[in-house]
């Protein structure tokens, strides 16, 4: 599995991940037990017949499966932006996210001079029980030579997964070692993880990052919380930026940990879809633990089913941007040949009665696909005030708050996205990928020295030491970026915090990284203000009688 740079999100980067979240991150409704559809048959089946009549009749030899595969993405396209179809290929890779596991060798790679780098072993998994080691290198898959053009992320994947149980050998190139080596590894269960971070922020506040709604969030949250109640917190941080969605049930069982019995959590209806509600039970264990939920343009689905009930229920304050708007339900209907279609059935609806589905045209809408690139230029990711909300869909809270629908969760407090630092020279870098490859490099050379620090602070303080950053510009010149001191020194902040997060996260992992991350970035700065402030929990609007006897609601 390869690292991501999580650093700086592009509007465009922004985009496409959102989009490929949602293709995986459709979720099941307690009333969805499976079914299996074949070809529907009748009189007024034209594409039964147009099918039949090409087959029988067309010029040329074609593969009636491949016209079928290729139409199927095409008819749900024409009917909303979230009905899809998964061929049988793909099926495995789109599920095994939200499953909580997937069959393969248990490490973290990049790919780095044609060559797959391994950057981290998975504690527990098949490669680290017979020996592999970050920073090998691996040139030999299934006693074939595996480097150059034909390596990518997509054909490693599909050279080292494979079925539980199953062999591959690999040949490995070590630093200290003047042979290749070689290793056959049984493939196994690698989990993954929903739950990205779990630490305490400082002495009361606590920090729990996920990254999607899968099978085993609800498990890894409650184990994430035991550890922060064990830490004797006072009130908690549940970061949704970039979260993309998954299963309903997750969301609803998550948000049931922080409401009171009866408050509702979410309902969905459609037309051949009877009205389905779900209410808190009353059996949550944290039900007066302070919470601020963080959410931004990527937090759509059941990331908006989560934030959307602890803000209209106003048990929470939301803090950060406004959430990408998906409130289209899918179900998942799987086909003889392995093949799934995703097929929208329902709208759901915040406890207020607000559906935050943002508008659009059947399946073709450029507008929609291009809506985070709009929002982007229109300038909402840096002012609260260029955001418009459609006062048709104005809906209040349990204690009167105004909250809109039409257009995903607008927050509580706006915090706009950090530009601080930025420059020609930055983005340059950023966009041709220097910190990552400086930052794997650097790590590769100085591994074993590193192992000595098991803290980002203490790796942080021997970084600075090294004179790291100077290493870095050298790099960058190299590379064709030209060193321009005055610009260096507008961005050197930012410039810093993504070449040490990378170094930290090879050396010490995801979370190090996240905390590192956290310590400057200005969303969890503010939601520590607003337990500070005592704001955590929402108050009714206050209402002024004016001496002209109207009244204005602050």
């Amino acid at each position: 599995m390869s690292k991501k740079n999580s650093s700086r999100f592009t509007p465009i980067i922004i985009a496409v991940s959102v989009v490929l979240g949602i293709f995986i991150g459709t979720f099941y409704t307690k009333h969805y037990t499976g079914n299996r559809l074949g070809i529907i048959n009748g009189s007024s089946n034209k594409l039964n017949d147009l099918l039949r009549i090409v087959d029988d009749q067309y010029v040329d030899t074609i593969s009636m499966t491949d016209l079928v595969e290729n139409a199927m993405p095409q008819v749900l396209s024409e009917l909303d932006p979230h009905s899809t179809y998964i061929p049988a290929k793909d099926l495995e890779d789109v599920t095994s996210e939200l499953e909580g596991s997937f069959s393969g060798i248990g490490i973290q790679f990049t790919i780095q001079e044609d060559t797959i780098h391994i950057s981290s072993v998975i504690s527990g998994g098949p490669s680290e029980k017979v020996g592999l080691m970050a920073g090998d290198r691996i040139v030999m898959v299934d006693d074939s030579l595996f480097v150059g053009d034909k390596v990518s992320n997509e054909k490693a994947m599909k050279k080292l997964k494979g079925p539980k149980g199953s062999e591959v050998k690999i040949g490995v190139k070590r630093g200290t070692e003047k042979e290749l080596i070689d290793f056959t590894i049984v493939r196994g269960d690698i989990p993954q993880n929903t739950v990205d971070a779990a630490y305490m922020i400082n002495d009361s506040i606590g920090y729990i990052q996920i990254n999607r709604f899968g099978r085993t969030t609800h498990t890894e949250m409650l184990s994430a919380l035991a550890r922060l109640h064990y830490n004797d917190f006072k009130g908690v941080i549940i970061d949704l930026r970039g979260n993309t969605g998954g299963y309903m049930e997750a969301a609803t069982r998550m948000v049931n940990e922080f409401l009171p019995a009866g408050q509702l959590i979410v309902y969905a209806e459609g037309r051949k879809y009877k009205r389905m509600s779900e209410f808190a039970n009353g059996t949550g264990s944290f039900q007066n633990i302070p919470i601020v939920v963080l959410t931004d343009e990527g937090s759509a689905s059941a990331s908006e089913i989560f934030a959307g009930a602890i803000q209209d229920n106003d048990r929470g304050t939301i803090v950060g941007r406004r959430s990408f708007g998906k409130g289209l339900v899918q179900q998942p209907i799987e086909f003889k040949d392995g093949s799934a279609m995703r097929l929208t059935i329902a709208r759901y609806h915040t406890p207020s009665g607000r559906c935050i589905q943002r508008p659009y045209h059947n399946g073709k809408d450029k507008d929609y696909e291009m809506d985070i690139f709009n929002r982007y230029t229109h300038g909402e990711f840096f002012s609260k005030d260029s955001i418009k909300q459609d006062e048709n869909q104005k809906f209040t809270t349990r204690l009167g708050r105004e909250v809109y629908g039409g257009g995903g969760i607008m927050p509580d407090i706006f915090v706009p996205q950090d530009t601080t630092g930025l420059s020609s020279y930055s983005s340059e870098v950023f966009n041709k990928g220097l910190t990552i490859q400086f930052a794997f490099q650097y790590t590769d050379k100085n591994r074993d020295k590193m192992k000595a620090f098991d803290s980002e602070e203490a790796l942080l303080k021997y970084l600075k030491k090294e004179n790291v950053m100077e290493q870095f510009i050298r790099y960058a010149d190299s590379k064709g970026v030209k060193r321009r001191n005055i610009l260096i020194q507008r961005s050197i902040k930012k410039l810093e915090r993504n070449v040490y997060g990378n170094i930290i996260y090879n050396m010490l992992g995801k979370e190090a990284y996240i905390k590192y991350f956290n310590e400057t970035d200005p969303t969890v700065i503010e939601a520590v203000k607003v337990f500070e402030r005592g704001e955590a929990f929402p108050q009714a609007p206050v209402i002024i009688e004016t001496p002209e006897d109207e009244v204005i609601l602050n």
